[in-house]
């Protein structure tokens, strides 16, 4: 029988994501971004009051994915995330068993981002995306 490892979430960016960039043998390095996200849930208690209850996800993003994280998100900013759960236990350095649960995405869209540049305007990073030189693709055949 064949799993199915899926998780979607939506919620808010914890903090900036910490990026670190690994040497590889190929030429291009590889990129790890990962950040904690935010999700919130509102429910009644039985005396009928509005509870909010919040859970954090870690979430890692890996190459591409982790240089499009590093460059659109903010602490704050609302995102949709697709991704698998992966679990890693390690030793630190004291001896003691560490374990953790990640989301390891696989997509991320933008929904809304906090802040705001100095005229009140909430800033585009996407459109620096696509106004930043990048390099042709060369002779695509369509």
């Amino acid at each position: 029988m064949i799993g199915v490892n899926k998780v979607i979430l939506v919620g808010n960016v914890g903090k900036n994501p910490d990026v670190v960039t690994f040497p590889s043998d190929g030429t291009v390095p590889v990129k790890k971004a990962s950040f904690p996200l935010a999700t919130t849930e509102a429910r009644r208690n039985r005396d009928n009051e509005r509870v909010e209850i919040t859970e954090w996800h870690n979430v890692v993003c890996w190459r591409g994915l982790a240089d499009v994280a590093e460059r659109i998100l903010t602490k704050g900013a609302q995102i949709y995330v697709e991704g698998r759960l992966q679990s890693r236990s390690w030793e630190d350095k004291e001896g003691n068993k560490r374990h953790v649960t990640e989301v390891v995405a696989d997509s991320l869209l933008l929904l809304s981002n906090r802040q705001r540049n100095d005229e009140g305007q909430r800033p585009n990073p996407l459109m620096d995306i696509l106004n930043s030189d990048t390099e042709p693709l060369g002779d695509l055949p369509f």
